[in-house]
């Protein structure tokens, strides 16, 4: 048992430190552009460095609440732009929908780190920030 929350917390990271691929590529702009997001040449590198930087945060541990608030930052605005299915067109509405509500769990998780932070085994359990 001592080992589950880090484990978790490896687990809800991978998807925001796997997230620059996608953010520094001339796809992930076009889809970003084709959403409607505003200047996305300039937005879109950057949710990839929040999103990094909150999934690195929380992965280690260390100032796992202010990580928590940097995932919150990132999947609020994304979750509403890119993933808004009301406005999706069958049968993309569907996929829409599934991460929508993909993104509102992740969302949850992120509030709860931002709250209670990365528990035992982490940097910030070690120096006493926990």
């Amino acid at each position: 048992m001592r080992y589950l929350v880090p484990l978790a917390r490896a687990l809800y990271s991978i998807t925001f430190l796997t997230a620059p691929q996608v953010h520094f590529s001339a796809r992930g702009i076009a889809y970003a552009t084709q959403r409607g997001v505003p200047i996305p040449a300039v937005l879109v590198p950057l949710a990839g460095v929040i999103a990094f930087a909150g999934g690195a945060s929380v992965l280690l541990g260390y100032h796992a609440k202010i990580g928590g608030w940097l995932l919150v930052l990132f999947l609020v605005p994304v979750t509403l732009v890119m993933h808004g299915f009301w406005g999706a067109a069958d049968p993309m509405a569907q996929v829409q929908r599934a991460f929508f509500f993909k993104n509102l769990a992740m969302l949850g998780t992120a509030l709860l780190i931002a709250h209670f932070g990365a528990g035992p085994l982490s940097l910030d359990a070690r120096v006493g920030r926990a």
